[in-house]
């Protein structure tokens, strides 16, 4: 007959190691699950953002007439004909011809696909300076980051169409020129967002568990950061370009933007301004209508995308 004793500490013994044995834990996710920008899922929080979907589908219209609208309407954008000046709308010009006898159709095409090529070169350059700038300061800290935003400060409180200006007046105005002048001055609001953006994101578990592993800043930043921060960054540059088509159409119509041959939306509207009180409508109705529509577009799709980014942050 076994003793009572015995069993009893046999029972505690297992006791013992059944609670010094850790318990299984879950595997941590993936850091391609955490706040990772993912293009599925942010199309599919879009499906149910109807302003969302209206500024993507008008989007498309502007860069398919734009860009696919000179293939089908094909006309003379460099010959001036001063005899066929300021024709209303009619048979062979559906939206009548400028002061310089250009079919102001094909006109605004061309100066469309000008302006959102300007706008869209100035946002990636911009914001891939903002981007770099901003993640080595919100990942350094301390004195580094401090000074760092205060340039960013005083550059900000700069007057911005000013020096635009200035830059357009000395330099020959084309359309690499005006983008990198425009670039060069509008990285500071993407500087300020990304490095917000990477001071939430160098205290998670996975860039901690990098630092442990003897990662460098630039992995950290290359590897970790900006990729997490991707999402913010892709809305920034939707802002961008709306907001870079806006200065390529107020330099334009201030008489600082490029030159003939090549045409912008803001020239065009300085040209038919001119002819405002001889009633010719269509000199300045449908290229306000473009860039009105153009910029419209580019908000409600970014606005739509910063809901999307900001739903799947939380």
């Amino acid at each position: 007959m076994t003793s009572p004793h015995v069993d009893t500490a046999e029972a505690t013994e297992t006791d013992a190691m059944a609670r010094s044995t850790p318990e299984p834990t879950q595997p941590p996710a993936p850091i391609s699950l955490r706040k990772r920008f993912s293009p599925r899922s942010m199309l599919r929080t879009l499906r149910h953002h109807p302003l969302g979907l209206a500024g993507g589908l008008l989007l498309l219209l502007v860069v398919a007439f734009c860009f696919l609208g000179p293939l089908l309407y094909r006309t003379n954008q460099t010959d001036v004909d001063l005899l066929n000046a300021t024709l209303p709308p009619g048979p062979g010009h559906p939206l009548g011809t400028d002061p310089n006898g250009f079919d102001v159709l094909g006109r605004l095409m061309e100066g469309g696909k000008v302006s959102l090529q300007i706008g869209l070169l100035a946002a990636l350059f911009a914001t891939a300076i903002g981007t770099v700038y901003g993640a080595v300061a919100g990942l350094a800290g301390g004195i580094l980051d401090g000074f760092l935003m205060r340039v960013v400060d005083i550059l900000l409180s700069v007057p911005f169409l000013f020096f635009v200006l200035i830059l357009s007046a000395k330099f020959h105005a084309n359309a690499v020129t005006l983008s990198l002048v425009i670039g060069g001055f509008s990285w500071l609001v993407s500087a300020r967002l990304v490095r917000g953006e990477v001071l939430t994101l160098r205290v998670r578990e996975f860039v901690l568990a990098a630092r442990v592993m003897g990662a460098s800043r630039r992995r950290l930043i290359l590897t970790h950061l900006i990729p997490n921060a991707l999402g913010v960054i892709i809305v920034n540059i939707t802002f961008q370009v709306a907001d870079a088509v806006l200065v390529v159409a107020a330099l334009g119509f201030l008489g600082f933007g490029l030159t003939y041959p090549t045409a912008d939306w803001g020239s065009q509207l300085a040209s038919g301004a001119t002819y405002i009180s001889a009633d010719h409508w269509w000199l300045i109705y449908p290229v306000g209508g473009c860039i009105i529509l153009t910029v419209l577009a580019l908000n409600l799709l970014a606005d739509a995308l910063r809901d999307a980014v900001g739903r799947r942050a939380d």
